[in-house]
């Protein structure tokens, strides 16, 4: 195994599997071996900034997989790292290629904000995909009647085609339960999701049958965080948590706010957010009951 190898924590085999990784992850993988790399010469991220003609930011972005590569940029972290071998330049450079290769999502781009694209990718290639949702049901589990209510509450000024194309959006997101080999789907939702009735009566009730029968599949998991619980560990609001398929990479931590979203790096804060999933795991409904739930909601609408 060479230098470049040692550092990257790949051997050619891993590497070329990672051909058929969608843009997301090639970027992630990309940046994980540019930051091996740089830490195994023990250059600092300022001095990999001045590489490129840029800030010491532009190389943590560059390193977390949130940003596109310039050839230019590669070839001269790759120079100044010390990797000389033609065949590992050749193929990290055709990894950073590939990571730049827009997803099927971006054609949405002019109805999706730049912040949740980069989920979008992450959504795609995860294999575990645990959330909590205290306000809506989780964009996978909703209806199109009931995503185009969500949608039409934004306030952002679109117009009906611009609505419809995010529900479209959004329905093809949901495409991944279903294919082969589909992710996990592990979600708890806060009752008061459930018996808020977004776009009426009908698109709730229509929604909460929804949800009994996605109760059925055999990767997706949902639990109810009943009232009668009080007080819990997610009372701040939604969390995504999302487990690539590919082991080298870490759980990534996704925040959505109104205009923006916030992706916790650190293990410490990854770490906290497992365990605050983990604990409303703990606090809500046996997903075994979810079904018994569902039904008494629909009783009260």
């Amino acid at each position: 195994m060479d230098v470049f190898q040692a550092a990257s924590g790949l051997d050619d085999r891993r590497v070329l599997d990672y051909r058929g990784a969608g843009p997301t992850v090639l970027r992630m993988l990309v940046g994980m071996q540019l930051r091996r790399l740089r830490e195994a010469k023990g250059i600092s991220r300022e001095k990999a900034g001045e590489a490129i003609r840029a800030s010491h930011s532009k190389i943590s972005r560059l390193e977390a997989g949130r940003s596109g590569f310039k050839a230019r940029d590669i070839a001269d972290l790759l120079t100044l790292y010390g990797v000389q071998d033609e065949g590992d330049r050749a193929t990290l450079m055709a990894m950073a290629e590939q990571a730049n290769v827009p997803g099927w999502w971006h054609a949405y781009s002019d109805v999706v904000p730049s912040w949740f694209e980069a989920y979008l990718g992450l959504e795609q290639a995860a294999r575990v995909i645990r959330g909590y949702e205290v306000q809506f049901v989780p964009g996978l589990l909703q209806t199109e009647a009931y995503a185009h209510a969500v949608i039409s509450l934004g306030g952002s000024g679109d117009d009906e085609e611009q609505i419809e194309r995010r529900v479209e959006l959004r329905m093809k997101r949901q495409r991944i339960l279903r294919r082969p080999e589909p992710p996990q789907l592990w979600v708890v939702i806060d009752e008061a999701a459930l018996r808020r009735p977004i776009g009426g009566s009908a698109v709730m009730r229509a929604q909460l049958e929804h949800l009994i029968d996605m109760c059925a599949l055999p990767n997706v998991t949902i639990q109810v965080i009943p009232f009668s619980a009080g007080g819990h560990a997610a009372a701040g609001g939604p969390i995504s948590i999302l487990r690539m398929a590919e082991r080298e990479l870490p759980d990534v931590v996704y925040l959505e706010q109104l205009d923006s979203a916030l992706y916790p790096d650190r293990p410490a804060d990854v770490d906290h957010y497992r365990h605050v999933m983990n604990r409303l795991s703990i606090q809500a409904e046996l997903a075994s009951k979810t079904p018994d739930v569902l039904h008494r909601v629909l009783r009260d609408i």
